[in-house]
């Protein structure tokens, strides 16, 4: 194929009707056709994507290129900052001049500029704290980020009726095993009469699943104030879409508490946002940075949540977008999903690495003019093979694109320029005011305190019945013993004074005898 055939086919596959963007020029044979644009069309980019390649191949600006381009045209977006590394984008480019080389070859020209930022925290720190309440997550969802059975998801469920029944607010973690504790202890006949009785074994099972998350800091995410989506989709004062950036750098080691918050911001997106159906723009652009994290840990049961949430969330105009190494850390099911693919450089270091490059080779259109296979190893730094859907929802040819240069800085922030963005912010007082109103823990805490009072002051008055009779009962033995004694001495006083008498009157008698007897026998 000619040099002039392959602009010509690069200029109509992507040439569209629609607001685009530019991503970068067209490259061919190595070197990058001038004017030959690679545009990516808003109207399709809430199909998904994925951005792949290898460590230091160039992702994360790719990256930081698409939100500051999407946020340039009122789209709102969502970054996941894991390695900390995606702050620049609140400050303007220093320029180079090797990024206007690079413009140069690409026919664009440079400009500096900057994206409205606000940044957010699931942990300590600092950002405006994203949690979530136990109730907003619902039993299902709650029972599948625990990893749950179907017996253990039952009882989750009757402790989220109870409450609800009850009118008890389930808030937090603590909320939640404060309930358990209840209803397998004092509120057991109660439980037991309107839900059934309930597993002790089950319920431990649920106790250590809850102990899991714990450990990988859920105790922070959990409670209020509940963070509300739509503060995700603000546009400044300028026209621009807000960039919220969620600072991860904390929680690498913490997959469960990633994915959990994950499902979670999705699960409430879904709910929240109306339908859009084909509109021109998305509404919100999620990139979820290190993707491995999401889906590492997760379980079959929350796998199969998260790709049910992504084939449905771009009917509510959500467009969410992977940042990986290796397009196989995304499941195959998400994979198929994905419209757009940007895929840098791959390093084939051992004969798994090799089969990897083919793997992912295949994933990609059919081309006659790049052996994909073999450029997948050979892309430079700010290179990749694009395709994406065009208007029509067809992928766009396989195309060998050089980037365009982030306009926004390519470095981090300093703390001090940090502490500026956050002292400005508008949100963060609203959510890192420390909020912990009354809820199952404290009412069912009363009832437990109450209850092992009542059965203290039962147990009390057990033991006091049980020491008047032990008294009375010894006092009855010791009133029986001295009687004894006394009927035994006043007895032996009475035989005495008996046998006494019996004496006197015998010795008397004999007496009376004997002197009679002397009296006849003369001796007086």
């Amino acid at each position: 194929m000619s040099k002039e055939k392959f602009i010509q086919e690069i200029t109509e596959g992507y040439t569209f009707k629609g607001e685009s963007i530019v991503l970068g020029g067209a490259m061919l044979d190595g070197e990058c056709q001038t004017d030959t644009l690679v545009n990516l069309p808003l109207k399709t980019l809430n199909r998904h994507g994925l951005i792949a390649g290898a460590t230091g191949s160039g992702k994360t600006k790719t990256l930081q290129i698409l939100a500051e381009q999407f946020s340039a045209n009122s789209i709102p977006v969502l970054l996941m900052d894991v390695k900390g590394d995606l702050s620049g984008i609140a400050a303007p480019s220093p320029g180079h001049p090797k990024i206007d080389e690079r413009h140069l070859k690409i026919g664009i020209p440079f400009h500096k500029d900057i994206s409205p930022v606000e940044f957010l925290s699931l942990s300590d720190e600092k950002g405006a704290r994203l949690r979530a309440t136990v109730s907003e997550f619902g039993p299902v969802l709650f029972s599948k980020i625990l990893g749950l059975n179907e017996t253990q998801s039952g009882i989750v469920s009757v402790v989220f009726k109870y409450c609800d029944d009850k009118k008890l607010p389930l808030l937090d973690l603590k909320d939640f095993k404060k309930t358990l504790q209840y209803l397998m202890g004092e509120g057991k006949e109660e439980i037991e009469g309107d839900y059934g009785r309930l597993s002790t074994a089950s319920v431990g099972a649920i106790m250590r699943k809850i102990v899991e998350i714990e450990q990988q800091g859920a105790e922070t995410f959990f409670g209020e104030t509940s963070f509300d989506v739509d503060d995700l989709c603000r546009i400044d004062e300028n026209g621009k879409g807000m960039v919220s950036v969620i600072r991860l750098t904390d929680i690498q080691d913490k997959p469960k508490l990633f994915s959990t918050f994950m499902l979670q911001m999705l699960a409430e997106i879904y709910a929240t946002f109306p339908e859009k159906g084909d509109a021109d723009q998305p509404e919100l652009v999620i990139f979820i940075d290190e993707a491995h994290l999401v889906f590492e840990k997760a379980s079959d049961a929350l796998l199969n949540q998260i790709e049910s949430i992504i084939k449905l969330i771009r009917s509510k105009g959500v467009g969410i977008f992977f940042v990986t190494q290796n397009p196989k850390d995304v499941p195959d099911d998400v994979l198929g999903q994905l419209g757009l693919k940007i895929q840098h450089a791959l390093r084939a270091f051992t004969a798994k690495d090799r089969k990897a490059i083919k793997l992912t080779a295949q994933n990609y259109p059919l081309t006659d003019y790049y052996d994909t296979e073999q450029l997948l190893t050979e892309l430079g730094i700010g290179e990749a093979l694009v395709t994406v859907l065009n208007e029509k929802g067809i992928p766009t040819p396989l195309v060998h694109c050089l980037l365009r240069a982030p306009q926004s800085r390519m470095d981090i922030l300093s703390d001090e320029e940090i502490d500026d963005i956050i002292s400005q912010s508008k949100i963060i007082s609203k959510y890192n005011k420390e909020v912990d109103r009354e809820s199952a823990y404290e009412v069912l805490g009363k009832k437990i305190e109450a209850a092992q009072e009542a059965e203290h002051q039962e147990e009390l008055r057990k033991q006091q019945e049980k020491a008047k009779k032990s008294t009375s009962k010894r006092r009855s033995k010791e009133k029986s013993g001295f009687e004894k004694v006394v009927d035994s001495t006043v007895g032996r006083q009475v035989g005495r004074t008996i046998a006494r008498e019996l004496t006197r009157g015998l010795l008397g008698a004999l007496g009376i005898s004997s002197s009679r007897r002397k009296k006849k026998s003369g001796w007086f």
